[in-house]
């Protein structure tokens, strides 16, 4: 069936509702955009669906919502049977348009397919659905997201029985299901009020903010400075606001202030471009705040709540961002100085870091006597590793991180978790405040002790059928070049990890090994319509390093 076709069914078929039909009336001369919609199927992916909200088979919408969850309850039954239908499927959402709406489709597909749906009564952090997986003791998770995406985007990410994202064996599986379904009208649905369709009370909640207060290491030194270091907050109008003030209020931190203008779940993300704390521009209200009070730590998280941006004063007093790099640094460093004693009677601490995330972390974790392990881009890749800890009993997890501002400590999600994140980094703040020293001192403390280290990452989007082609192409030339030297640096090694290299899965990722140690990544992103370009370099000077980076990246985009 080509797009037209599939434009017409929908159109005529009684299955779709009035407003579904009204929307693709509005298009019934726009041949391109009608082609953009209907040339395929929006694919649900190994983390599941991400897509633009609108009417289509390649856009979100609750019929591509049923579709993916008709596929992931066939999975459940033909794996799981009867088990699977008491233990049932947890679901949340963030504040995004339709998240509400398409929760409620998920739940009702999966009553209709007599699976238990347990939902919560509004919004939830990424993170807390992970728990709740685990705590609940479900045999799988939803989560209604499209993270730090534009607000025209939606997305749908599946978790297993362990709290992680599903696994590649597990996902292809899903996918199978999920791609057997080509009459959306077969999909099974049912009313909101179905007795399989659970409403969780707050005691999920609490459990989960206790999880992550566990993590806290240095109480003393909270319990000293929490009356007098300022901390400002900015959940970017997403559903870190409860959680992340109400874990720092509990363990002490008496003064915390949040973004007004950014407080309230908005749909819209109406104060920001987009809602990415990787942005200084999303921090202008935070930062104006700052300057009025003298603020000693900016926080803020995106819609999701998995990823942090931190702001700190720098030794000029301006107010400047720390990059994920930075931030995992730095609580590599705090949590294995602080953990020091406990390491001893651990077996093999580790931690676990993507491989476009900077060495340092590495370089640190060595000198602890700690392991670093190295995975596929995507968090799901270091949740699988904590699962497999502890199922092989050779490995204590310490702390996983990727440089796009994801972290976790502590083993209670599986998942990056801005709330136990949030939590840390203000410890951790604290704790150089003892010192009278900023997170900005901190980390220059670390370059002094370990090297100077930098890392920056270019983004080229490019959308549509024409877009998906170009990237493609851009990776073929790069695996073709046949790249000598970078930056008149030798290219020592060139790591293809499509080919399938370090026990890892296969993936379409080029990294390029400088004899310097100094190394570049080529990927397309999983979730957005981009081709990315990581850049990583070290040495003693900090001028030194900031020339070579900047040749670096010059080379590689002419390229």
């Amino acid at each position: 069936m080509n797009y037209l076709d599939r434009y017409k069914l929908w159109v005529n078929n009684s299955y779709f509702d009035k407003k579904t039909k009204e929307e693709l009336e509005l298009i019934k001369n726009d041949n391109k955009e009608i082609k953009d919609r209907f040339y395929k199927n929006l694919e649900f992916g190994t983390g599941g669906l991400r897509g633009v909200i609108g009417t289509g088979t390649n856009r979100i919408n609750i019929y591509t919502v049923r579709r993916a969850t008709f596929g992931l309850a066939n999975y459940i039954l033909n794996k799981c049977k009867e088990e699977g239908k008491s233990k049932g499927v947890v679901i949340a959402h963030d504040s995004r348009h339709m998240s509400r709406e398409f929760c409620l489709e998920t739940a009702k597909t999966l009553a209709a397919c007599g699976i238990k749906a347990y939902i919560f009564d509004d919004l939830r952090t990424t993170p807390q659905l992970s728990f709740a997986v685990r705590h609940l003791g479900c045999v799988a998770g939803v989560v209604i997201t499209a993270s730090h995406n534009p607000p025209e985007y939606n997305g749908y990410k599946v978790y297993w029985t362990d709290g992680g994202q599903v696994c590649l064996d597990i996902a292809e599986e899903i996918i199978n299901e999920v791609n057997k379904i080509e009459d959306y009208s077969s999909i099974p649905t049912t009313t909101e009020d179905n007795k399989l369709i659970v409403m969780l009370d707050e005691s999920v909640d609490t459990a989960f903010v206790e999880a992550v207060k566990k993590q806290v290491i240095r109480q003393d030194i909270i319990n000293k400075v929490c009356k007098e270091m300022k901390i400002i907050f900015t959940p970017i109008h997403g559903t870190g606001n409860l959680p992340i003030r109400r874990a720092l209020k509990e363990v002490g931190f008496e003064n915390v202030q949040v973004v007004k203008e950014q407080e309230m779940p908005d749909s819209k993300f109406s104060t920001v471009k987009y809602p990415n704390p990787e942005e200084k521009a999303v921090f202008s209200l935070a930062i104006q705040m700052a300057k009025e009070n003298g603020a000693d730590l900016i926080i803020g998280t995106d819609p999701d709540c998995d990823r942090v941006g931190v702001v700190v004063k720098n030794t000029d007093g301006e107010y400047v961002v720390l990059n994920g790099n930075q931030v995992g640094s730095l609580l590599v460093d705090y949590v294995l100085t602080q953990k020091q004693e406990e390491l001893k009677s651990m077996t093999n601490p580790t931690i676990v870091k993507t491989i476009v995330t900077s060495e340092l972390g590495a370089v640190i974790a060595k000198s602890f006597g700690v392991d670093c392990l190295d995975t596929l881009t995507g968090f799901k890749f270091i949740g699988e590793k904590i699962n497999e800890f502890e199922i092989n009993q050779d490995r204590t997890f310490i702390m996983g991180y990727e440089e796009s501002y994801g972290y976790l400590i502590g083993t209670h999600a599986r998942d990056k978790d801005g709330v136990v994140s949030a939590l840390l980094i203000s410890e951790m703040a604290a704790f150089y405040y003892d010192k009278g020293m900023t997170l900005y001192e901190g980390l220059e403390e670390v370059y002094k002790k370990y090297g100077y280290y930098k890392e920056e990452l270019v983004s080229m989007t490019l959308k549509g059928i024409d877009g998906m082609e170009k990237i493609k192409s851009m990776m073929a030339n790069f695996r073709n070049s046949n790249i000598e030297k970078i930056a008149n640096i030798k290219v020592e090694k060139i790591n293809d990890y499509k080919t399938g290299i370090d026990d890892l899965p296969k993936s379409d990722v080029l990294k390029f090994i400088l004899e310097d140690g100094s190394w570049i990544a080529v990927r397309p992103s999983g979730t957005e319509p981009k081709i990315k370009f990581y850049f990583g370099c070290n040495g003693e000077e900090k001028s030194e390093v900031d020339n070579k980076l900047q040749q670096m990246i010059k080379e590689i985009t002419s390229l």
